[in-house]
């Protein structure tokens, strides 16, 4: 859906939630808006522009530009048009001689200081001071540049991203109210006063200030200020897309601003509900990797990941890979293939995937990338609730009184929610920060939490025993809302275990890590509050007791009674674009689309009337089965969507030789990762930008996906799944994915009333979505629960197999950083890396000291099942015992130190424990040597691929 380049229509200043209702006359039109509304907001409502510059409807008025003024009838002076509220009769005339005349002189004086190089100027059309400039009717400057001016400033150039040139700045203070409404950083001030005053990233440059990228000062900049290098270099663009991101789970919507087929910035979608006009470095600005020249283009085969890689046409690719698959099935049997979809895809592609193997595959081998990140999520809420989703929307933050955020850094992970949570906090909204590292919610500008409970790795259920053992025995429980809504007998069983001694936060302090009298004033401000929500992460579910945690946190919700209205409720950070959707979709090996089980002899029976087929009743193989069953000689045949599983999921020597003992691996990405190459079809994955389709965010929101580029490869990625089908004899006719969509729609009872045309009408929607909720469902389980009554389930804590002892006595815990993302596929090949070129490992300096360690020093890090070396990084934001790094770059090693340990009901790895010692040693380890000299063979054997091609 392709629109003419327009700018998104700016109000002036943001709306007002009021239910009292104001009338006013402004410029002979009537109107009526609620009170609090600016004069401004009412005209413009009505048709009615008042120029401006320092005023937009993204931060709160300022007043300061002085070109808004208006006339009020019997009130003297010329008041701020964007601070002065609309009353009851108020007359307003916003274009008379003698604001014109004001407005002209305002005007002149800016002017006089600014360069008049508007021909030349990147925004030149694009400019609101320009604009403005010609609606006062500015035509002359008498005031001459001879006097003391800014216009020699130096331009500050450092951000990779764009470019700050002060001498174009007009001192509106627009940017600086940004970065402490929009973003919450605080990284920009005004410096001096007079005419000395200037805008300062904190007295340094942009890139080594507080500042995080985010671009909210760039969007905020009416002039050529704060402008991407982007339009500096290409221009500005002439038409628009609406998109949703393809980073993280937040889901925020973007205009995607073009030149032809040639993206030239990625604005945030004022309309788009998850961002609401925000975003992140990653989704702003790290779009490049699209058309990275690392990207494959073409599909390639080979018959051993010895040989070069050979360029083929998409039908001899499929046809290959088809052939293999069916020799396979025909020598081990009708299970010893199966597909990993990818959470970066589509609803539309991971549904098809599930499609193809239990249709053309004839079995339920099928899993997802959620299975090692929230598998436990899925398992877990479901038991309690009923449905393995989130419960509100993100907005809700705003009615919170009282947020715990347990193994989880929004700031780095979700920083777009992280936005809104600190807004919230600013506001008076009281924390709690459960996790084993001081993240920066504990202690940051204008933020800091209530309550930090540096719990020890691996002790999340009794820690969350113990918050419910107070809120028990000291009667702070909602009794009304458990007897209403909750299961009698289960709650009576719960709270016979919960109340005992044994789980006291004194009987458990030695688990925990947690001092006792702290965790009970955390709990008892959780009970307190009149509206209480919780935040998880992976550091909830990334444990041997992930879905023990889960059912733990939806117990607490219940027992307080926050759920079922805004401001509360139990939420569930996803980690990826789509990790909900492709759990949604039947991506796991027991459940059709919609979290239904194979068993359901009914359920089968709609999808078999559908496909033309009989499904298989028995689940097929999760992940890890599939690598073990592969290094026993069981399992020979994998179809890889997106998924760069040799980097991303544990033990990595098991893996790669569960990789390196398949006959045939088929891999389809942007790029030839690592697990491509262990494989013998390589089929050209398409990026978000080339693709039509659907996300799912972690609020259970449905986005469109547009293309705004023609796929590179020729196919997008539900093309190339529809011709690999079609080679295997699994019919498949689809022409566009919105019909995919209806498929979905009809066999899936949340999505009845799911349609692309819906979606276009209404921006995005929630599901559930139908009969009974036509336009979605924003909050979860309002009247009740969808299981009927909730679940008090018993969370016994069975302490993790993997503890520290004299051999390896500290615990790893991993996480994510702002600036990269998971594997690091796409962030790494763009400007991102200029904040994060390696995975570091934090220590903390007595740890460091005693193994004689100095900032900056090659460590060993060395595990039950592998050893890798990480500089090292001194810090107190773990605490002794506890080390910590991220994992975005493959030569890393991360995952060759993890274990395969797993949560117990879903097989979700425990990446956050993994027991080691620490070393200093001169270089890197054997494994990396290793691992860079296999990459040198393979990207050898990609080399001689293009030159024969």
């Amino acid at each position: 859906m392709l629109q003419y380049y327009e700018p998104e229509k700016d109000y002036g200043t943001p709306p007002v939630q009021s239910s009292e209702m104001v009338s006013a006359n402004i410029d002979g039109v009537s109107i009526e808006v609620p009170a609090g509304t600016s004069i401004m907001r009412a005209a413009a409502l009505v048709g009615i522009k008042v120029p401006k510059l320092c005023a937009t409807d993204s931060i709160d008025a300022f007043g300061s530009c002085r070109i808004c003024l208006v006339e009020i009838e019997g009130r003297r002076g010329y008041p701020a048009s964007c601070t002065t509220p609309v009353e009851e009769g108020m007359q307003v005339q916003t274009q008379t001689p003698k604001l014109a005349k004001i407005r002209n002189g305002v005007m002149e004086l800016y002017i006089s200081d600014h360069p008049l190089d508007c021909l030349t100027c990147p925004t030149n059309g694009d400019c609101e001071l320009q604009d403005t400039a010609g609606e006062v009717g500015l035509r002359e400057v008498r005031y001459g540049f001879e006097g003391e001016n800014h216009l020699a400033a130096e331009k500050d150039e450092s951000n990779p991203y764009f470019t700050f040139d002060p001498s174009k700045c007009i001192v509106c203070s627009r940017c600086v109210r940004a970065c402490e409404e929009t973003q919450g950083t605080f990284a920009l001030t005004i410096e001096g006063r007079g005419f000395d005053s200037k805008v300062s990233a904190g007295g340094v440059d942009f890139l080594n200030s507080e500042c995080v990228s985010c671009g909210a000062c760039v969007d905020a900049c009416p002039t050529a200020t704060l402008t991407e290098n982007s339009i500096i270099e290409q221009g500005k663009p002439e038409h628009t897309v609406l998109t949703t991101c393809a980073y993280c789970g937040v889901g925020c919507g973007f205009r995607a601003e073009l030149k032809g087929e040639q993206v030239v910035r990625m604005t945030p979608w004022k309309e788009g509900k998850a961002n609401e006009g925000h975003a992140c470095v990653k989704g702003r600005f790290a779009f490049g990797y699209a058309t990275h020249p690392d990207r494959i283009t073409s599909p390639m085969i080979r018959d051993s990941i010895d040989e070069p890689w050979r360029k083929v046409s998409w039908d001899e690719a499929v046809n290959f890979a088809a052939q293999r698959f069916r020799k396979i099935q025909q020598e081990y049997g009708r299970n010893s293939i199966g597909a990993i979809s990818s959470s970066r895809c589509t609803n539309e592609e991971v549904y098809l995937i599930q499609k193809l193997v239990r249709a053309g595959f004839g079995n339920n081998n099928v899993d997802t990338c959620a299975r090692v990140c929230h598998s436990p999520t899925g398992f877990g809420l479901k038991t309690t609730l009923g449905e393995s989703a989130g419960t509100q929307t993100f907005a809700s933050v705003a009615k919170t009184d009282v947020a715990i955020v347990m193994g989880a850094n929004p700031t780095e992970a979700h920083p777009v929610f992280a936005s809104r949570l600190k807004r919230r906090l600013r506001e008076g909204a009281k924390l709690i920060v459960i996790d084993p590292r001081k993240i920066e919610l504990v202690s940051s500008p204008h933020i800091r939490a209530d309550y930090h409970l540096p719990v020890n790795p691996g002790a999340n259920v009794a820690l969350l025993n113990a918050l419910a053992h107070v809120i028990v025995t000291e009667n702070l429980h909602d009794a009304e809302f458990i007897g209403q809504r909750c299961e009698s007998e289960a709650f009576s069983e719960w709270q016979a275990f919960i109340a005992d001694d044994s789980q006291s936060p004194e009987s458990l302090e030695q688990a925990t890590g947690v001092d006792p009298q702290t965790l009970r004033e955390a709990a008892r401000l959780y009970a307190s509050a009149p509206n209480g929500a919780i935040y998880y992460g992976l550091g909830v579910t990334e444990h041997s007791q992930g879905s023990t945690a889960v059912m733990g946190i939806a117990n607490l919700a219940m027992l307080t009674g926050n759920l079922g209205r805004e401001g509360v409720g139990v939420n569930p950070m996803r980690g990826q674009n789509n990790v909900q959707g492709s759990c949604d979709m039947g991506s796991f090996p027991h459940e059709l689309p919609g979290y239904r089980h194979l068993s359901d002899a009914a359920t089968r029976a709609l999808f078999e009337a559908e496909w033309q087929v009989d499904l298989d009743p028995e689940p097929g193989m999760r992940i890890p089965n599939m690598f073990d069953a592969a290094v026993d000689g069981q399992f020979r045949g994998l179809y890889c969507q997106g998924e760069d599983v040799a980097q991303s999921d544990p033990n990595t020597h098991h893996i790669e030789a569960a990789l390196g003992a398949l006959d045939c691996l088929v891999v389809q990405d942007i790029f030839l990762n690592e697990t491509a190459k262990f494989a013998h079809v390589f089929l050209p994955g398409a990026s978000f930008l080339e693709k039509d389709g659907t996300f799912i965010n972690a609020e259970r929101r449905i986005s469109s996906v547009r293309k705004v580029m023609s796929p590179l490869s020729g196919k997008a990625d539900w093309e190339a799944t529809v011709a690999f089908a079609n080679a295997l004899g699994c019919d498949m006719n689809y022409q566009h994915p919105s019909e995919i969509m209806d498929e979905i729609a009809k066999l899936t009872p949340t999505f009845h009333g799911v349609s692309y045309s819906l979606l276009d009408e209404l921006g995005s929607i929630q599901w559930p979505c139908n009969e009974l909720a036509p336009e979605g469902t924003p909050t979860m389980h309002v009247d009740e629960f969808v299981r009927g009554k909730g679940y008090f389930a018993v969370t016994e804590f069975v302490p993790t197999e993997e503890r520290a002892n004299k051999r390896f006595p500290l615990l790893l815990t991993t996480g994510r950083i702002l600036s990269q993302y998971n594997v690091g596929a796409q962030t790494r090949r763009t400007e991102n890396s200029t904040w994060h070129e390696e995975d570091l490992l934090e220590i903390h300096s007595h740890d460091a000291q005693e193994r004689g360690i100095n900032e900056g020093d090659w460590v060993g890090i060395q595990s039950r099942v592998g050893t890798t070396v990480l500089h090292a990084h001194i810090s107190d934001r773990v605490k002794p015992g506890v080390i910590y790094t991220t994992f975005h770059h493959p030569v890393s090693g991360a995952n060759v130190v993890t274990t395969d340990n797993s949560d117990w009901a879903t097989n979700c790895p425990e990446y956050k424990v993994t027991a080691v010692q620490v070393s200093k040693v001169n270089e890197p380890s054997a494994w990396q040597a290793r691992q860079q000299k296999f990459d040198r063979r393979q990207h050898q054997l990609l080399k001689q691929a293009t030159e024969d091609a």
